[in-house]
């Protein structure tokens, strides 16, 4: 694209981070909480966008690769983006984010909801969402821009000077503190042509409810896609878990705290690959799922003990998906500057992934099944993720994915 076509351009970025945590909780009397007025439509186009999402993202990575994603937080950046956008660039925004008749008065009130509600799903533990805007102190942004996300999306909103080299620290200093420190950086420089970042930061910390010991984890081997193995930390619990087996994949929850957040973990069978396995999976056979997972039994979990980090830029995943206006120089973005010449140039995903006995920092899903129909049927299934799986972690109420990995390289 020509210089003078490039005079103002909006930078657009999210990232996150899900950490988990110290000893075993076993209280769980507490009633689990409303989440609020968040219609069921709304959920369900969240998790169909979280799938495509990973389906996406998945399909522009080798498929050897670790892939982590949170589908929330880039629905919630991109419902922000939705915000300044209009004609043919917010209706392409608006049906990749599943909106359909929705307006976005109606959006919005769902997002506060779910800003201000998720976080206190579990007092036990620490969900934190925040939204901020970065302008350059020059640049003429609409007031009714800044309001709207300010209240819908309790974002925090700073001018700032962006030719001074020094600011970029400060936007990510905030980053920094959002993440707990997992993230420190997400500005690398910015342009002359930058005039805007939008950004989300989501941080999970939490308590695994049945805590793996550390006695029981043992050296194993980890067969990878391309069928050679890789020596893991394998570690290993028995508890009461709900539990399912399908035809073509095993899956095992394991909760945190009070049973608010799940971590479910997917286990494609032996004969099926991952990416295969994905791409098959939507969100009516996860809303099936769940609703399978109404029981506990007896389960002895094998899950590698690992540390992993996750960088992308998200445009050409994004406009496969079907934003494409907003990336050129046809972009409608005027609801945030009547000046226009607005286009979405960059948008970057940053993640941070640790599990270990205590919990998890960052988040994943994982399944490993063993057919029940070759044991008795008193005789505690095995899980043990030695091989590539899959990994959701959500909200029991409003049941809304979080995040979302694929783990073919612990």
């Amino acid at each position: 694209m020509k210089k003078h076509l490039k005079n103002n351009i909006l930078i657009f970025l999210f990232l996150f981070i899900f950490a988990c945590s110290s000893p075993t909780i076993n209280d769980t009397s507490e009633d689990l909480p409303n989440i609020g007025d968040v219609p069921k439509s709304f959920t369900e186009a969240t998790d169909d966008f979280a799938f495509n999402l990973l389906k996406t993202t998945n399909a522009s990575e080798p498929a050897e690769d670790n892939i982590f994603i949170s589908p929330l937080s880039v629905h919630i950046a991109l419902g922000m983006l939705l915000n300044g956008a209009d004609g043919t660039t917010a209706q392409e925004i608006n049906k990749v984010l599943g909106l359909g008749g929705m307006d976005i008065e109606q959006a919005n009130r769902f997002y506060a909801s779910l800003l201000t509600n998720l976080p206190k799903a579990d007092a036990k533990v620490n969900l934190n969402i925040a939204n901020s805007i970065w302008y350059r102190n020059t640049f003429p942004v609409e007031s009714s821009f800044i309001s709207t996300l300010q209240n819908a999306f309790l974002a925090e909103a700073t001018p700032l000077n962006f030719d001074d080299p020094t600011v970029k620290n400060v936007i990510n200093n905030w980053v920094n503190a959002k993440t707990q420190n997992r993230i420190p950086k997400i500005i690398e420089q910015i342009n002359p042509d930058d005039v805007m970042f939008l950004i989300n930061a989501v941080y999970f910390k939490g308590d695994w409810k049945y805590q793996f010991s550390t006695e029981a984890t043992q050296e194993w081997l980890f067969n990878l896609s391309n069928t050679s193995t890789k020596k893991v930390q394998m570690m290993n619990m028995q508890a009461e878990l709900a539990y399912n087996q399908r035809s073509n994949y095993t899956a095992v929850v394991l909760p945190y705290s009070k049973g608010n957040f799940n971590l479910t973990l997917i286990l494609p069978s032996a004969d099926q690959s991952l990416t295969s396995f994905i791409n098959s999976f939507t969100e009516a056979e996860w809303k099936n799922l769940q609703n399978s997972l109404t029981s506990t039994r007896k389960v002895n979990v094998g899950l590698p003990k690992f540390t992993l980090e996750y960088d992308i830029a998200l445009n050409n995943v994004l406009q496969s998906m079907g934003i494409k206006e907003a990336f050129s120089n046809q972009a409608n973005l005027t609801k945030i500057s009547k000046q226009g010449r607005l286009y979405v140039n960059s948008v970057k995903h940053k993640t941070f992934l640790q599990i270990d006995e205590k919990g998890t920092e960052a988040a994943g899903v994982t399944s490993i099944g063993v057919g029940v129909t070759s044991v008795n049927p008193n005789t505690p299934p095995t899980i043990i993720f030695d091989r590539p799986f899959l990994m959701i972690l959500s909200e029991k109420q409003s049941n809304t994915i979080l995040f979302m990995g694929k783990i073919t390289n612990p």
